[in-house]
């Protein structure tokens, strides 16, 4: 078989509004959430190989191989449509692992996206997104991209129009929230859930002072609530932790205010970030 190859940006999401409405019998969260795909992104490169699924990645904290989810993802696609083949996967990680953003779903999704394409397209784009709602509850979203009100456990997707234009600081602080704890915070704390994501998305250019995370009133965790003091005192429009965090994100006026901003945390990661349409966008090889 000849060697094919895509490089595809997988876009990070935040999480602008989200909130925990309850839990399935079988212990799954159900979510109402408004994510939105930012230009904050890791180089995702697929090629079809003779032998069987391999993964690598430049971040030493992410597994390689069998237990990465761009290997179930893979190993899903040739379940799927049947293809006799395999992949090789390399991943330059950019966006920051343990942070809420969406790092590893998007590589999935780049990775589905990448493959349908390779194999000529065997899956239609609804055979695509309800197969990647098996390897994870973002990686639909991931898929699709741009801005959208997700419910349930992540495939009931309704697209949005987009927000006014904004530019978002990601500051990532030096620690982070496994997902799987923070659920774990929730049920030993549950909140009311606050039914709000209609009113959030009709606040128009409003809509950075609603920003809202159910996680924060869990942690209660000062760092974050530092990180959020820091950006709204400096310019911020509204801050909030995305996913189950740890990155704490600030919507600004401008790219030069989100900049200046980022000056006030020399010793995190921080990403000046604007809102795109998509989720995965391919390269020019």
């Amino acid at each position: 078989m000849p060697n094919h190859k895509i490089t595809a940006l997988a876009n990070a999401k935040l999480n602008l509004y989200f909130d925990i409405i309850g839990v399935k019998s079988d212990g799954y969260h159900l979510l109402e959430t408004v994510m939105q795909s930012i230009d904050l992104s890791d180089i995702v490169e697929t090629s079809l190989t003779n032998n069987e699924i391999s993964v690598f990645c430049t971040n030493p904290n992410i597994p390689q191989g069998e237990k990465n989810i761009c290997h179930k993802a893979a190993a899903l696609f040739f379940e799927q449509t049947g293809k006799k083949s395999g992949a090789e996967i390399r991943i330059e990680k950019r966006i920051p692992d343990g942070a809420g953003l969406g790092g590893g779903s998007a590589d999935a999704a780049a990775v589905l996206a990448s493959l349908n394409a390779l194999c000529g397209f065997p899956l239609r784009p609804e055979e695509l997104s309800a197969l990647s709602g098996q390897v994870g509850a973002d990686v639909p979203f991931c898929l699709s991209g741009g801005i959208s009100l997700c419910k349930g456990t992540g495939g009931d997707i309704r697209s949005l129009r987009p927000f006014p234009e904004r530019v978002f600081l990601v500051v990532k602080p030096n620690f982070s929230c496994p997902t799987a704890d923070a659920y774990k915070s929730y049920d030993c704390s549950p909140k009311e859930p606050k039914n709000g994501a209609e009113d959030f998305i009709s606040a128009g250019f409003g809509y950075p002072e609603r920003l809202y995370n159910v996680f924060e009133e869990i942690y209660r965790n000062p760092e974050i609530a530092r990180i959020k003091e820091t950006l709204l005192g400096n310019g911020a429009l509204g801050a909030s932790l995305t996913g189950s965090g740890s990155a704490v994100f600030g919507v600004f006026s401008s790219p030069e205010n989100a900049a200046n901003c980022a000056r006030f945390f020399p010793e995190y990661f921080t990403s000046v970030a604007r809102p795109v349409a998509k989720g995965v966008i391919f390269c020019a090889n």
